[in-house]
């Protein structure tokens, strides 16, 4: 059993290490400039182009449904097999890769089309879907009471199927709005999603327009549960590949599934050319500093994340702030969760200039947002008795000690997830593993991308691998298989 000081002193020692290693300097001479003037257009938002936004808000939805769809059927059809070592595997390995990733990979065969965006997204869900399905269908209780006699698939539909649909219905729900958050992303690679709208309104120095095409996601997302009706499913499903088939798709040359396989076999293989160089380029040159990098800003996030997660998630409390403070606080709770991280990053980069500073903020107020909001729930749920105190004395006394086991089990839980994020903020020219990834695609080394994301999968395996060993050795029980929860914190 290992105790959680010798977990805390250790991730602390990890993360002083990082902050040495770490370039966290704020590179633009006047960042006030650029924040009073996104404050100004905070103030006066740009709604001049409705046409636009609401189109591209239009196709947001579409890459969102048509991606959780193919990852939902897909997973479906996997989890009764995912015990299958293989099948496992090939789950780990299509999650491990981020969306982004995904699409910078598919751009070759793919292009610059509708396909891309939903198979971005619906790879890496069908195996997120596959393993938590699996899970839901494995936690069913009547199915352990049948006879061994029972055939399979009986069991599985007849008895499991119809037990587990509503956690399935529910981590849909919650897997949309993350595709959601995808889908927006996307834009930033090239997409017509909000995410390119963003983007360009920012290039543009149109804050005002940024303002509103911030507030135009946040107006998706956020009343969502509202919205997304289950018997419109269909309705919802089939306007979303009618709206993808109207995106023009630029053209592809022949052969580019050929030349795409061709093109991921190792130079050496294909070529002849030298083993050594290509090895010492490939992983002493961009992979090694590349997950250096990585690792030291996912290190900073989580810290930033945990330090922000027990400071916050009070502020949904009414015993400690009362009604409307909890009212308040929530909403900030939402609102920061809500924004992908890699967007919040990209907002913090214009303001901040570029190092590792608005990559960990962003993936620090992101994370730390949705383990604040998770632990003030649980918060609010634990029973007290009547003379116990309110304000920050039931914090610092009562909650904060019985929520440990729960917000250890959070963190690292969330550290994997934060991992996988800090890769794609190379993307954004900061040195991790996605800042090689994309000058590689870039040049068109395809072979060499293939050998980083495999290094990106090996990384989070590690982390995956170490998490769970720590929460099953620190033995809080229950508390500390937080993953039932996964409906809200994946």
């Amino acid at each position: 059993m290992i105790r959680r000081r010798d977990v805390l002193a250790g991730f602390g020692l990890a993360t002083v290490a990082a902050l040495w290693l770490a370039d966290l300097s704020a590179a633009r001479p006047d960042p006030w400039m650029t924040l009073a003037a996104i404050g100004r257009g905070v103030l006066h938002p740009d709604f001049s182009d409705p046409g636009g936004m609401l189109w591209a808000a239009a196709l947001t939805v579409a890459f969102a449904f048509c991606g959780v769809a193919l990852g939902a059927v897909a997973g479906l059809l996997l989890a009764p097999f995912y015990a299958v070592t293989p099948v496992r595997l090939a789950c780990i390995c299509l999650r491990a890769v981020h969306e982004l990733f995904w699409a910078l990979l598919l751009f070759s065969v793919t292009g610059l089309s509708p396909l891309t965006g939903v198979l971005a997204i619906g790879l890496p869900y069908a195996g997120i879907f596959a393993k938590v399905f699996s899970e839901y269908l494995d936690d069913t209780p009547a199915a352990a009471r049948l006879p061994g006699t029972v055939p399979r698939l009986t069991r599985l539909l007849w008895v499991q199927l119809p037990q587990a649909l509503p956690q399935m219905q529910t981590y849909t729900l919650y897997r949309l709005e993350c595709g959601l958050r995808s889908s927006a992303v996307l834009g930033f690679i090239g997409l017509p999603t909000l995410g390119f709208q963003l983007e360009t309104a920012f290039k543009q120095a149109q804050y005002g327009q940024a303002v509103a095409v911030l507030a135009l996601f946040l107006a998706l997302i956020l009343p969502l549960r509202i919205w997304m009706i289950w018997r419109l499913v269909p309705v919802f499903l089939l306007a979303s590949v009618a709206a993808l088939m109207t995106v023009a798709v630029p053209p592809m040359g022949d052969g580019t599934v050929l030349r795409f396989l061709t093109d991921i076999v190792p130079a050496p293989l294909r070529s002849g050319a030298d083993w050594g160089d290509w090895l010492h380029k490939v992983f002493v040159a961009q992979a090694l500093p590349g997950s250096v990098a990585t690792l030291v800003l996912s290190q900073i996030a989580l810290a930033g994340a945990a330090v922000l997660a027990a400071l916050a998630f009070p502020a949904i409390v009414p015993r400690i702030v009362g009604r409307a403070g909890a009212l308040v606080g929530h909403g900030v709770l939402v609102v920061l969760r809500s924004i992908p991280d890699y967007m919040l990053a990209f907002v913090l980069l214009q303001i901040l200039g570029p190092s590792m500073l608005p990559a960990a903020l962003a993936l620090g107020l992101h994370n730390g947002a949705i383990i604040a909001h998770l632990l003030g729930r649980e918060a609010r749920g634990l029973p007290q008795r009547p003379d116990a105190p309110r304000g920050l004395t039931l914090w610092a006394w009562d909650l904060l000690p019985r929520l440990t086991p729960s917000f250890w089990a959070l963190c690292l839980y969330r550290w994997e997830i934060i991992l996988r994020d800090s890769a794609i903020m190379g993307l954004l020219g900061i040195g991790t593993l996605g800042f090689y990834i994309q000058s590689n695609v870039q040049t068109l080394r395809m072979d060499r991308v293939i050998a980083l994301l495999v290094v990106s999968v090996a990384l989070t395996l590690a982390v995956d691998t170490l998490s769970r060993r720590l929460r099953r050795a620190m033995q809080d029980g229950p508390a500390l298989r937080i993953e039932a929860s996964r409906a809200v914190a994946s």
